[in-house]
C-alpha cells in the first residue's frame, strides 16, 4: 500500500512538473511574441506616415524629403524573378531525383549530408563562393544575374529538403497503385507524387523566397549598390521577340540594403524611412506567404 501512494505521489509531482514547464513555455512564448509585436508596431508607426506614391516612385535622395524606394523595390523584384527561376526547378528536381531514382549508395549518402549542412552555412560564404565563382570566376560581374544566382544557391538546400519531405511524407501505396494502373516512374511522379506533395513543395520553395528577399550579406559580398539612381533596362523590349535580356547585367541595389544605408546615416528623418522600406519587405514577405497558404489550400480541396 505504501508503494502505491509512493508510485502515485511520483505520478503527482512529474505531472506538477509538466504542467509547470508548460507554463513556463507559454509565458516565454507570450513574451517573445509581444516583443515582435513591439517591434513590428514601431516600424508600422513610424514607417506608415512615408509610404505615398512618391515614395515609391522616387530614387534615393540626399534629402530625406525627396527620397524613395524605386531602383530599390525594383532591383529586388528583379533578383527575385532570378531566384526564382534557378532555385525552384533545380532544388525541386535535385529532390525529385534523390527521393524517387537515386540508388541507395554511399554517394548518395554523401550528397544528403552536404545538402543538409548546406542549410546550415552562413550566407556570407555563400557571398564570398559568388565572388570568386561568379564575379572573378565566370566575369559575370557585378549584375542582377549575379545575385539571382548567390541568393539561388542559398535557398537551394531549403527547396530540396523541403521537396524529399513532401515525397517522403506520401504513402507508399500510391506508388504502387500508380505501378499497378501501368504508370512508369515518371508518369507516377508528374501524375499523381508531385500534384499530391505540391502543398509541401510550395511551402518549403516560400520559406526559401522568403530568407532570400531579407538578406544582406550575399548581396553586398557581390556588389550591390548602397546608392542608385537609375533603373535597369526594362525586361520587355520594344521589337519582336519582345523581351530583353539586358537588365540581368545591369548594376543594382535591394530593399535591405536601401535600409541600411539609410539607417547608418545620422539623420533621424533616414530612420524614418528605413522604417517605411521594412514596412515594405515585410508586406512583400507576408503577401508571398500568403500567397502559399492560398495555392496550399486550393491544392489541397482540390485533392481531398
Amino acid at each position: 500500500m505504501q508503494a502505491l501512494d509512493r508510485s502515485l505521489d511520483r505520478v503527482r509531482a512529474a505531472r506538477r512538473r509538466d504542467l509547470l514547464f508548460a507554463a513556463l513555455a507559454l509565458l516565454l512564448l507570450f513574451v517573445a511574441s509581444l516583443v515582435l509585436l513591439g517591434l513590428i508596431l514601431d516600424l508600422v508607426l513610424r514607417g506608415a506616415p512615408h509610404l505615398d506614391l512618391d515614395f515609391f516612385t522616387s530614387f534615393p535622395s540626399r534629402r530625406p524629403s525627396r527620397a524613395g524606394i524605386l531602383s530599390a523595390w525594383v532591383g529586388t523584384t528583379l533578383v527575385m524573378v532570378v531566384v526564382a527561376a534557378v532555385a525552384i526547378p533545380l532544388g525541386v528536381g535535385a529532390g525529385i531525383y534523390l527521393e524517387e531514382y537515386a540508388r541507395r549508395n554511399w554517394l548518395t549518402d554523401i550528397v544528403e549530408i552536404n545538402i543538409t549542412n548546406l542549410a546550415g552555412v552562413p550566407s556570407i560564404i555563400y557571398g564570398l563562393l559568388a565572388l570568386g565563382l561568379f564575379v572573378h570566376g565566370a566575369g559575370f560581374g557585378e549584375s542582377i544575374f549575379t545575385a539571382g544566382l548567390t541568393l539561388a544557391l542559398l535557398i537551394l538546400p531549403i527547396v530540396v529538403v523541403a521537396t524529399r519531405e513532401a515525397l517522403r511524407a506520401l504513402p507508399r501505396e500510391m506508388r504502387e497503385g500508380a505501378f499497378a494502373l501501368g504508370a512508369d516512374r515518371w508518369q507516377t511522379v508528374a501524375m499523381f507524387l508531385l500534384p499530391a506533395a505540391g502543398p509541401g513543395i510550395l511551402t518549403g520553395i516560400i520559406v526559401g523566397l522568403s530568407r532570400a528577399i531579407g538578406e544582406t550579406a550575399p548581396v553586398i559580398t557581390v556588389g550591390a549598390l548602397t546608392f542608385i539612381a537609375f533603373l535597369p533596362p526594362s525586361p520587355v523590349g520594344s521589337e519582336f521577340p519582345w523581351v530583353n535580356f539586358d537588365w540581368l547585367w545591369s548594376p543594382f541595389t535591394v530593399l535591405p540594403i536601401q535600409m541600411f544605408n539609410w539607417v547608418s546615416r545620422p539623420q533621424p528623418a533616414f530612420h524614418d524611412l528605413a522604417a517605411a522600406a521594412g514596412v515594405v519587405l515585410l508586406v512583400m514577405t507576408l503577401a508571398m506567404n500568403a500567397l502559399a497558404i492560398y495555392v496550399r489550400y486550393r491544392a489541397r480541396r482540390m485533392l481531398g
